[in-house]
């Protein structure tokens, strides 16, 4: 008599491979970063765990390790052009927030926080929007930026998931070993909602 699965069991076993899934892809994007020196290798092994994280959405089945090699390989380059500057500018930005901490210019803390939440935000559509549109490299930037101003419902929410997962990881450090996957995953399956609710919303007013 064959077993019967109840519907518990299997969300149960869902959640646990979704779970598996995001330590596999936080130990590839740390194994590739570490393979580049840190500076030349987490640019390609972001881009590389955005990529296999849309797969994963899309239901593709995959090898995990020799494609996350491969995505790493052909985005090498367009990879750092993407996420380097991204990175430089948030440490800038955190590092005079601190400095000016320690003075009595409050207003250009608040202002640099600011600026610090904003370049956050428009990382957060840019690297899913790398893997899913076909453009070039410099015309991702103002795409993101433009998606972020008109969607700020969304940049919200996307910014509570990100300050949720820190804080999370603050109090459970072990939680460290699913954090950047689970973070990555996450933020690929919104943003890929988010990209097809806009692409249906503007054909359904050119149809009118």
């Amino acid at each position: 008599m064959p077993v019967e699965t109840t519907p518990w069991a299997l969300r149960l076993y869902s959640a646990a491979d979704e779970v598996f899934w995001a330590a596999r892809l936080t130990l590839l994007w740390t194994v590739f970063t570490l393979a580049g020196g840190v500076l030349l290798g987490v640019g390609p092994a972001t881009v590389a765990a955005y990529t296999l994280a849309r797969r994963h959405v899309r239901g593709e089945s995959m090898r995990a390790w020799p494609a996350f090699a491969g995505a790493y390989r052909r985005e090498f380059v367009r990879g750092s052009l993407l996420v380097l500057p991204l990175a430089g500018a948030t440490v800038l930005l955190i590092v005079n927030s601190f400095y000016f901490a320690t003075t009595k210019a409050a207003g250009l803390r608040l202002t640099t926080l600011a600026a610090v939440v904003a370049v956050v935000v428009i990382a957060v559509y840019l690297l899913p929007m790398a893997v899913h549109y076909d453009l070039r490299t410099p015309a991702y930037l103002p795409k993101a930026s433009l998606f972020a101003l008109t969607r700020p419902a969304a940049s919200v929410l996307l910014l509570f998931v990100g300050v949720a997962i820190g804080y999370a990881v603050a109090a459970y450090p072990f939680l460290a070993v699913v954090a950047v996957g689970g973070w990555i995953q996450l933020n690929t399956w919104l943003c890929l909602r988010l990209f097809a609710e806009n692409e249906a919303r503007l054909t359904a007013k050119g149809a009118t």
